[in-house]
């Protein structure tokens, strides 16, 4: 049997890890063309040939670490039953050690550090740093699980703690008083009650200019957006070779999501990125047992893991983002929910789009697309509202030079730079918006990407209001934050990028709030009196009314360029319906800013899966191509 393995297939092996392979062969955990093509990848993609048995022979990590000892004369070693000495550790770091996935464990009998590893290589890569650190060592083998979990038993606490507070003060909206929220709001009310009593005409004249000169400020942008949309995209980038393409670490935090997880199980493993290359973590909350039970009746490949993050003061998902940061292993970081459906090839396109890119291109933002459009009219009306904002709006901010508000998924970083940034704001329920608000302000910049991801609509009423009123509520605090101090924000983002965050976030909140201003003028087409004209000229009323109009024309304009080049046009008699779907937006709004004011913190979570009960994964549509490229420039 061993005679199929030819010279030439482990001549670039060390003498070790050709013992691993014959050792491998000779209990019959793999047979001979596993073991060819095994070795075949490791050498080609340059990567630890252990990487590729666990992670693309999917061999279970207790027996290869057992293997592994053997193959390599060292000691197998489980750090949950002998725990590692906190002060090693504490040299090293927790953080260097996650990273690494080295821990220094233990003093031997004879004065020797004992390093703890899954993964030989990186042993011997780091060797000469570890030994400036703790001088003579030797090396011992575990299961990168059973190294993680030591490591988080010691610092799992500390760890939890400085996940809330990555983000500087100043840039966090961690110290938002709620109380003097309420306070400032109560007071804001009452000055409004009181100009409406002693002076109703003014006051009607103000917040009619106002709602006049957001609304057209919106329209404008979104027109321009959609124009420059227009202009040819950038040509598609060639392929890498595996040798080049880089480790990319995705994490997907879920929460009670026992309805999705076999189909997220089979999406992942649609993906064609090689699996040496991928690590993928699925991030748990320490309480939610729903998950984990359903997780511990799964056997997940070697390439996917889970991440237990413990209680702290705040449950969001930014929080946990940033718990689970540290245990990644690639050097660009992705983000998913956990009902998305990447495209297969989706991977390949971040690894080919970052190596093209800039060295201040900090991030990529994929399409987000919905497989169930069709479920009821809600969906439809979200699908639509999506088509225009991730394929028209987001990528003319792009390619305008403004600020991009960043979606919760299919997002990816340069690792270094996200850390260098502080990650995710623990406490923000928006953290998306907010992280792009803060790449923008270091002078970093985020590429639309011609990827797409399926994703589930929310298709009820009431947790569509819940959710869209998170969303709201993250979107005005992120806007409260960084205006605390108006001139630095200047200073850093310049005049124009300055002036778009007040049209993205105030111009958006504005326009929510205003909306029933706006909604009342349908009354003219149908021909009852308008209360308003009384109160302003006519001139300013019909002012009014026809910005109206031509923005409703402009808005439903930009929702079939959008269903265009996302190939749903079918759906353009929906979008006429809008005009009944966005009240929803407005009592969201009002939701969400009351929330600033009583649990600004608060993350309403949205539950997924509920189109999924009862459908095959095989039933879900694969993400459509993209008929028109996103060009960001």
């Amino acid at each position: 049997m061993l005679d199929f393995i030819t010279d030439a297939a482990i001549a670039g092996l060390s003498v070790q890890d050709a013992r691993l392979i014959r050792s491998l062969l000779s209990k019959r955990v793999l047979d001979p063309p596993q073991a060819d093509r095994a070795v075949a990848a490791a050498l080609r993609m340059d990567v630890p040939l252990c990487d590729v048995l666990l992670r693309s022979c999917n061999l279970p990590a207790d027996l290869l670490a057992r293997h592994l000892a053997k193959a390599y004369e060292a000691p197998l070693i489980d750090p949950l039953r002998r725990a590692p000495e906190p002060a090693l550790l504490d040299r090293w770091g927790a953080r260097n050690a996650l990273r690494s996935g080295l821990l220094p464990w233990r003093r031997s009998a004879q004065g020797r550090v004992i390093i703890l590893t899954s993964c030989p290589a990186r042993f011997a890569a780091a060797r000469a740093d570890l030994e400036q650190v703790f001088g003579d060592l030797c090396m011992a083998l575990t299961t990168q699980a059973k190294l993680t979990a030591a490591i988080a038993s010691l610092h799992a606490a500390r760890m939890a703690a400085e996940a809330e507070t990555c983000v500087p003060a100043a840039q966090s909206c961690r110290d938002w008083n709620a109380s003097r929220a309420a306070t400032g709001a109560l007071g804001l009310l009452a000055l409004v009650i009181c100009w409406g009593i002693i002076d109703p005409s003014s006051l009607i004249i103000a917040l009619s200019l106002w709602a006049i000169g957001v609304l057209v400020v919106t329209t404008l942008l979104k027109a321009s957006a959609a124009v420059i949309g227009l202009l040819p995209g950038p040509r598609p980038l060639p392929p890498m070779a595996e040798a080049d393409l880089p480790v990319i670490t995705l994490l997907i935090p879920l929460y009670r999501e026992t309805a999705i997880a076999a189909h997220l199980l089979v999406r992942l493993a649609a993906l064609r990125y090689p699996r040496a290359l991928l690590d993928i973590c699925l991030v748990l909350e320490e309480d939610d047992a729903t998950t984990r039970a359903t997780l511990a009746r799964t056997r997940l490949p070697g390439w996917i893991r889970a991440i237990i993050v413990p209680p702290g003061q705040v449950k969001t998902k930014p929080r946990a983002l940033n718990y689970a940061l540290p245990f990644a292993q690639g050097s660009i970081i992705g983000v998913w929910d956990a009902e998305d459906a990447p495209a297969p090839d989706q991977l390949h396109v971040v690894a080919r789009h970052f190596a093209a890119a800039g060295p201040k291109v900090a991030c990529l933002q994929g399409v987000l697309d919905y497989y169930n459009a069709g479920t009821n009219w809600l969906t439809r009306c979200f699908t639509i509202e999506y088509a225009a904002w991730f394929r028209v709006v987001l990528p003319g901010l792009a390619r305008l030079g403004l600020v991009v508000p960043l979606g919760g998924t299919t997002l990816f970083f340069r690792r270094a730079l996200l850390e260098d940034l502080g990650a995710w704001d623990a406490h923000n329920v928006t953290e998306d918006a907010d992280l792009g608000l803060r790449l923008a302000r270091r002078g970093y910049s985020t590429e639309l990407i011609p990827t797409v991801t399926m994703e589930e609509a929310n298709g009820r009423a009431w947790p569509w209001v819940k959710q869209r009123a998170r969303w709201l509520k993250g979107y005005a605090i992120t806007y409260g934050v960084h205006m605390r101090s108006p001139v630095p924000l200047l200073r850093d983002l310049g005049l124009w990028q300055f002036i778009g965050v007040q049209v993205l976030f105030l111009g958006t909140l504005s326009l929510f709030v205003l909306m029933p201003l706006f909604w009342s003028l349908w009354l003219i087409p149908l021909g009852v009196a308008h209360p308003l004209h009384g109160w302003l000229s006519s001139g300013a009323f019909w002012a009014m009314t026809y910005a109206f109009f031509a923005a409703e024309a402009l808005a439903l304009l930009v929702n079939l360029v959008g269903l265009h080049k996302a190939g749903r046009l079918r759906l353009w008699g929906w979008a006429l319906t809008l005009p009944v779907y966005f009240p929803l937006g407005t009592l969201a709004a009002y939701r969400g800013l009351a929330e600033l004011a009583t649990r600004p913190f608060y993350w309403d979570k949205t539950a997924h899966g509920v189109v999924l009960n009862g459908l095959k994964p095989a039933a879900i549509p694969p993400p459509r191509p993209l008929r028109h490229p996103v060009s960001t420039g």
